[in-house]
């Protein structure tokens, strides 16, 4: 993870290479990406270093969403491609009317809408990785000792194999790959789809379990609000017979983010980056564990 200062530089060169003001850029979000607001309605997102592909594409999605009447971010007309900044991929993205962030329930309806949606043929998506980079993550979290490290591999190995020998169950369709309620903007009057690094071809469940295991794991969703989802899509997802690989596809999925940010920060995020780690190792009880918004 980059510093704000470090972000600012590889900004200030974006926006001279793309003919963007950069004056009085104001840092929104630093994390796995950067977020700046420029002047005149601009968003300026920096993705990680090698994210290119993938900028590329989330360009393209962003695109056909809107031309398919979803509500969306927009990124601005005059960039197809990302500004690259060394490695590192810059987009630019039409800002938001002011918003609130956006719940489950908030989400639910709008993916229901793009799992509809027929797959678009002029984009490659590619299948579903629920697990890409936690091996790279795993590696690099310095925060573990070996039989931490050892313990998470063996996880992240039969995870694969529980994935790979899930059935299909139905058609694949386009997935948004991040479905939590942060992913949303809610306005006065309309609820945008935002994020789509990890969009793809692939089961729709797995959106609803990403959703659901603020429920069933984390603790960050209570019974109500996950009722007001499930009714919002239209099925329960826990009930599915994939649901026990996909919630734990999850939950490591977030311990090891955690993990990352804890490299990075061990005083802010250690401690709550082994809690997670503890949890699925079935040493703090049963779920859901409440685990801290980080």
């Amino acid at each position: 993870m980059t510093t704000a200062s470090g972000s600012h530089a590889v900004l200030l060169r974006a926006c001279a290479e793309a003919g963007l003001s950069a004056d009085d850029a104001e840092l929104i979000r630093l994390g796995e990406n950067a977020l700046w607001r420029l002047p005149e309605g601009v968003v300026a997102r920096i993705a990680r270093t090698g994210q290119r592909p993938a900028a590329v594409q989330e360009i393209a999605i962003a695109r056909w969403l809107h031309e398919s009447g979803l509500p969306v971010v927009r990124p601005l007309d005059a960039f197809s491609v990302p500004v690259l900044v060394g490695d590192r991929p810059v987009t630019f993205w039409h800002e938001l009317p002011p918003h609130r962030p956006g719940t489950g329930a908030d989400m639910a309806p709008l993916l229901r809408r793009l799992h509809e949606l027929p797959v678009p043929e002029h984009i490659d998506l590619g299948l579903l990785d629920p697990l890409v980079r936690i091996a790279e993550r795993i590696a690099e979290a310095v925060t573990l000792d070996d039989h931490q490290r050892s313990w998470l591999r063996g996880h992240l190995a039969d995870l694969q194999t529980a994935w790979d020998d899930l059935p299909l169950g139905g058609p694949l369709c386009v997935v948004h790959g991040d479905a939590w309620g942060g992913n949303t903007a809610v306005t006065r009057n309309t609820t945008y789809l935002l994020d789509f690094e990890r969009s793809s071809l692939g089961r729709p469940e797995y959106d609803l379990a990403t959703m659901a295991a603020g429920f069933t794991s984390f603790g960050s969703i209570t019974a109500q609000q996950y009722e007001a989802i499930c009714t919002a899509y239209g099925t329960d997802v826990t009930e599915q017979p994939s649901f026990p690989v996909l919630r734990s596809i999850r939950e490591l999925r977030v311990t090891c983010f955690a993990l990352q940010l804890a490299a990075a920060d061990p005083t802010r995020h250690r401690e709550q980056a082994h809690y997670r780690l503890a949890c699925i190792q079935g040493r703090e009880g049963a779920r859901p564990w409440g685990w801290t918004v980080i």
